[in-house]
């Protein structure tokens, strides 16, 4: 289930120069205001919370989800490179689950690395908020690196939904209207958070048992159904 070449392709295209500062900007973004607020406020582990938690995980882990999800598949899509792929005697599962791999893997260094890495600045990871903001991050990465792979797949314009959801959704609505914040990636990752960090600083409006049925069920479905789509982008470049 896992194609060498299709990864090396994919991580290529997704570390690219342009694609690749994009990729660093949020997380040194993340880095240098955590520097700024301890040397203004010293380390206080509510700011910690407030800062991983409004900045990197509801921001920045969605956007380079966004980016890393719909990078590893949209622009192939989009120049019509994907027939060529598509010829090779490559299972299409097998393309789906390794350009899942490679998102994974992008979202994963790019937003839970820099996570770890600010909390660790914002408070020496008092009350274990760094290592729980930074495990939310991972658990959030791969459901939403599944997710914007099935809008690459499925929409020439998945970076702008994924925008919208991102930044309209889970931190607009997600912060404004309790009951959209059961269908959010961002609560379902808190609720992970929460259960580490073992204490009243991370709260989440989902159960731990919700979110983990629900990040597994986004997942799962998000990458079958992505394998779908792209059997059937197969069969129409066929005929």
């Amino acid at each position: 289930m896992y194609d060498p070449t299709v990864a090396r392709l994919t991580y290529r295209a997704l570390l690219g120069r342009r694609r690749a500062l994009i990729l660093g900007a949020l997380p040194l973004l993340l880095v240098v205001i955590s520097l700024a607020v301890r040397a203004l406020a010293g380390a206080d582990d509510q700011t910690a919370a407030d800062v991983l938690g409004g900045l990197a995980l509801a921001t920045m882990v969605p956007i380079i989800g966004v980016i890393a999800g719909t990078g590893a598949i949209g622009p192939e899509i989009d120049d019509g490179s994907v027939v060529y792929l598509l010829s090779k005697p490559i299972k299409r599962p097998t393309i789906i689950y390794t350009k899942l791999i490679v998102a994974v893997a992008v979202t994963m260094v790019f937003s839970a690395v820099p996570t770890l890495i600010a909390g660790f600045i914002l408070n020496g990871n008092g009350q274990q908020v760094a290592v729980a903001y930074t495990v939310a991050a991972l658990v959030a990465s791969i459901a939403y690196a599944a997710l914007f792979l099935l809008l690459g797949t499925v929409s020439r314009h998945a970076v702008v939904f994924g925008l919208v959801y991102a930044l309209i959704w889970e931190a607009l609505f997600g912060s404004l209207v309790p009951g959209a914040r059961t269908l959010s990636v961002q609560q379902w990752s808190l609720a992970v958070a929460e259960k580490v960090a073992g204490g009243e600083l991370i709260t989440s409006d989902v159960g731990l048992t919700t979110a983990t049925v629900a990040l597994a069920a986004v997942t799962v479905l998000a990458t079958w159904y992505a394998g779908q789509k792209l059997r059937t982008l197969t069969l129409a470049g066929e005929e």
